[in-house]
C-alpha cells in the first residue's frame, strides 16, 4: 500500500509563511498579448536598428526567423517570442524600443532649442553668448560674436538673413557635437 503525503497545511497568522498572490487569467493573458506586441514591433525592425535591442540568442534567432515567415507561420511565431518574452526581463528592450522610435521627436526637440539659442543670441548679444559657450566651450567665440552682429544689422536694415543661417548651422554643429 502507498504511503499518503501529509497535506501541508497553511497557516493563516504565521507570518514567515509567504503572501499568495492571486492573477486573474485576464490579466495574464493581458500580459501575453502585451508581449506579443512588443515581439510584432521589434520584429517589424530593420536589421540596423534590431542590432541596437538587447536581446539573447535564441530571441534573436526567433526575431530573425519570424522576419522570414508570412501569414500563419508568422502568427505562430508571434506567440512564441511572446513566450519568450515571458521568461526574461523585457524593461531593457522596451527602454531600447522607445529609443528608436523616438529619435525623431528628440532630434526635432534637439533643433527646436538650437533655434531658442539662435533668436536669444541676436535678441540679447554678448550676454547670451557667454552664456552659450559656458556651456559649450569648444564654440569660436569671435565668428560667433561678428555673425551675431550681422545677423541684427540684417534684422534692422531688413534685409535677408543669412548670418542668421549661418549661427543656426553652427550652433548645430556645436550643440549636436556633444
Amino acid at each position: 500500500m502507498a504511503k499518503r503525503k501529509k497535506k501541508e497545511v497553511f497557516d493563516w497568522e504565521d507570518e514567515d509563511q509567504e503572501e499568495i498572490i492571486w492573477v486573474s487569467k485576464s490579466e495574464i493573458k493581458r500580459d501575453a498579448e502585451d508581449l506579443k506586441q512588443l515581439g510584432e514591433k521589434i520584429v517589424n525592425l530593420t536589421k540596423a536598428n534590431l542590432a541596437k535591442i538587447p536581446l539573447d540568442e535564441s530571441l534573436l534567432d526567433a526575431i530573425e526567423l519570424a522576419q522570414r515567415l508570412q501569414k500563419e507561420a508568422r502568427r505562430r511565431q508571434l506567440q512564441y517570442i511572446g513566450k519568450l518574452f515571458r521568461g526574461i526581463d523585457v524593461e531593457p528592450i522596451r527602454e531600447a524600443l522607445d529609443k528608436i522610435e523616438n529619435k525623431h521627436n528628440q532630434q526635432q526637440a534637439m533643433l527646436h532649442k538650437i533655434e531658442k539659442v539662435r533668436d536669444e543670441l541676436v535678441e540679447k548679444g554678448d550676454v547670451a553668448l557667454t552664456d552659450l559657450l559656458n556651456d559649450y566651450p569648444n564654440g569660436d567665440r569671435q565668428q560667433l560674436r561678428n555673425l551675431i552682429r550681422s545677423a541684427q544689422k540684417e534684422l534692422e536694415q531688413n534685409k535677408p538673413s543669412k548670418a542668421y543661417r549661418e549661427i543656426y548651422q553652427m550652433l548645430k554643429v556645436l550643440m549636436l557635437e556633444d
